[in-house]
């Protein structure tokens, strides 16, 4: 199975920006949508953008207009490119890869996560 690895959180302050990256074991082109979802301290687990294989992407509300996710199949890399963080932002950042078949219940694939947090 596919693994996840991400990278680039830390601490930032609010306005800054960073860039998270996650790098697949295997080639995701063709055979993977990817996102980011994040989670913060007594929340659940959001979806925050979804880059598909076709290209599609799909960005939660809070993050619209901020995040841009991109995907390098070269690479078996995809970015979230973070703009005008705030506080809220705040929470583990997952990679998440998903086989794109029309099913209940896809299988899917996760990164242990990064921190990303937004203070002064």
């Amino acid at each position: 199975q596919v693994q996840l690895v991400e990278s680039g959180g830390g601490l930032v302050q609010p306005g800054g920006s960073q860039r998270l990256s996650c790098v697949a074991s295997e080639s995701i082109f063709n055979r993977f949508h990817m996102a980011w979802y994040r989670q913060a301290p007594g929340k659940q687990r959001e979806l925050v953008a979804r880059i598909r294989t076709d290209g599609i992407i799909t960005y939660a509300d809070p993050v619209r207009g901020r995040f841009t996710i991109a995907r390098d199949d070269a690479k078996n890399t995809v970015y979230l490119q973070m703009n005008n963080l705030k506080p809220e932002d705040t929470a583990v950042y997952y990679c998440n890869a998903r086989v794109p078949i029309l099913a209940i219940a896809p299988p899917e694939y996760w990164g242990p996560g990064t921190q990303v947090t937004v203070s002064s």
